[in-house]
Order: structure tokens, then C-alpha cells, then sequence
């Protein structure tokens, strides 16, 4: 007799957190990266020749080892800030010192993809590049979800 009476609530807490998990998706999530927007663009609503491609494939392919290099640089940051901030428990010169080093690779890396976007945009017709910039301001200019 008393299961009864909890489950309404049971049903209730269920509800909620089904709701909750619904808001945070909706409004919480990420937006795609501006990447995944370009990529998107150059290879499914483009119309990319066969040199087009394959010079894009050979700039993505150099990006690509590029980008995990600085983002293995950033791992390594991370890990010196923490051993930073486990040092000197507080905002010391030693973390000062590792988070100016993670946001100057962070920049490197930002510099570089917009540099490797200019180089794929350079492959495009004008009428495409007219598209690939559109995607790109939209991109950067969508309002956080």
C-alpha cells in the first residue's frame, strides 16, 4: 500500500529530470563548431571539382597533423597548470606562467585554422567562396544555444 503513494512522486522526480535533460540539450549544448559548419559546406553543398577536391584532401590531410600537435601541446599545458596549481594552491606565478602559455598555444592554433580556412577558400570558384564565406560568418556569428 505505501508504493502507492510514492509513486506519483517517483513519477514526478522522473518527469523532471527528463525535462531537465531536455532544457540542457536544447539550450546548453554547444553550438558546432565553425569547422563542422565549413566542412559540412565544402563537401556536401558544394559542387567541388576533382582538383578542387583533392587539393582540399591535401590541406586537410597537413591540417590535421598540424591541429593535433597544438592540441598535444594544450594536453601538455594542462597538465603543467595542474601541476601549478598543486604546487602553489593558489594564483601564483607558476600557474600565471602556465595559463599564459596554454592561451598563447590556444592563439597559435586559432591563427592556424583560420590560415588553413583562407588556404581552402583560395581552391573555390568565386561563386563558391561567395557560399564558404557566408557559412563562416554564420558561423561565427550564431548566438550561443
Amino acid at each position: 500500500m505505501s508504493w502507492r503513494r510514492y509513486l506519483p512522486v517517483a513519477l514526478v522526480a522522473f518527469v523532471a529530470a527528463l525535462a531537465a535533460v531536455l532544457v540542457a540539450r536544447l539550450w546548453l549544448a554547444p553550438s558546432p563548431p565553425v569547422e563542422s559548419e565549413v566542412h559540412s559546406l565544402l563537401h556536401q553543398r558544394l559542387t567541388l571539382d576533382a582538383a578542387q577536391q583533392k587539393r582540399i584532401h591535401a590541406l586537410e590531410t597537413a591540417f590535421a597533423a598540424r591541429r593535433a600537435a597544438l592540441e598535444a601541446d594544450m594536453r601538455a599545458d594542462n597538465q603543467r597548470l595542474a601541476a601549478a596549481i598543486a604546487a602553489e594552491h593558489g594564483y601564483g606565478p607558476k600557474v600565471a606562467q602556465a595559463v599564459d602559455r596554454s592561451h598563447q598555444v590556444m592563439g597559435q592554433l586559432q591563427k592556424e585554422t583560420l590560415q588553413h580556412m583562407f588556404a581552402m577558400r583560395a581552391v573555390l570558384r568565386p561563386d563558391q567562396a561567395t557560399q564558404f564565406d557566408a557559412a563562416v560568418v554564420r558561423a561565427l556569428t550564431q548566438p550561443a544555444r
